[in-house]
């Protein structure tokens, strides 16, 4: 890589951290269509592993709730492992282009999700039932494209927690997937010990990215802010489908 794309991936780094401190939004799904267009997806799911747990593991254990949502999701987080692994064998097997093409729309729907919040709401009889068949979905995506929000994201907004319980339940999740999905690339041969480096190093502009955007948040309209965010985001998995 020449010294305009490391340039590029450190900024997208920070401004992922900056989306992440000011809005909440997912770390990886914020860098990963960035650093995709500056380093290709491979790497660019190896570099963000990291800074992506770095950004998770405060929340996950501050939230509260956490063994109450460890028990209550188990079979969710259990079922994620598998799929995780039938991923990066997806990542590895198939071209390139077919696994950008599917951050694409990950991104695209995570984004239109988030955006228009339709009401969802899964009866209790289908909250277990639906887990893993949830999580091991999430997995085989988590693998393949590194963003690790779909179809989690839908399940829990469906589950009508209050926000505490969201966040708890989705960080916990986000942090176990890091964790197997870098066990999982380095022994593909996609983490190198160079890439693991460079993400260990990511953690510092993704950090004071996160400290960033936290100040801003209390001198800019939240709202708005995320707003912006989002339609960046959509531009930018709509680019993925065209490009790749």
């Amino acid at each position: 890589m020449d010294w305009s794309l490391l340039a590029l991936a450190g900024a997208g780094l920070f401004l992922a951290g900056i989306v992440k401190g000011a809005t909440g939004l997912g770390y990886a799904s914020c860098a990963l269509p960035f650093l995709v267009s500056a380093i290709g997806l491979k790497p660019a799911m190896a570099l963000v592993i990291i800074p992506a747990m770095a950004t998770n593991v405060s929340v996950a254990f501050t939230a509260g709730h956490f063994t109450e949502t460890a028990r209550r999701f188990s079979r969710l987080y259990v079922a994620m492992l598998p799929g995780i692994a039938v991923g990066i064998c997806l990542l590895v097997w198939i071209a390139q282009s077919i696994a950008v093409r599917t951050l694409g729309i990950i991104i695209i729907g995570y984004v239109l999700m988030t955006l228009y919040r339709p009401h969802l709401l899964l009866p209790k009889t289908y909250e277990h039932a639906l887990q893993v068949p949830t999580g091991f979905a999430n997995g085989v995506l988590t693998g393949l494209t590194g963003s690790q929000v779909m179809p989690l994201f839908p399940y829990m907004m469906a589950l009508d927690l209050d926000p505490n319980r969201m966040v708890q339940a989705i960080n916990l999740a986000v942090m176990l997937a890091s964790v197997c999905l870098a066990a999982g690339l380095f022994s593909a041969g996609v983490l190198t010990p160079e890439l693991a480096v460079a993400s260990l190093l990511a953690v510092v502009p993704a950090l004071i990215g996160v400290e960033f955007g936290n100040r801003m948040r209390a001198h800019i309209p939240a709202a708005q802010f995320r707003s912006v965010v989002l339609y960046v985001l959509l531009g930018t998995g709509v680019l993925l489908l065209i490009r790749s």
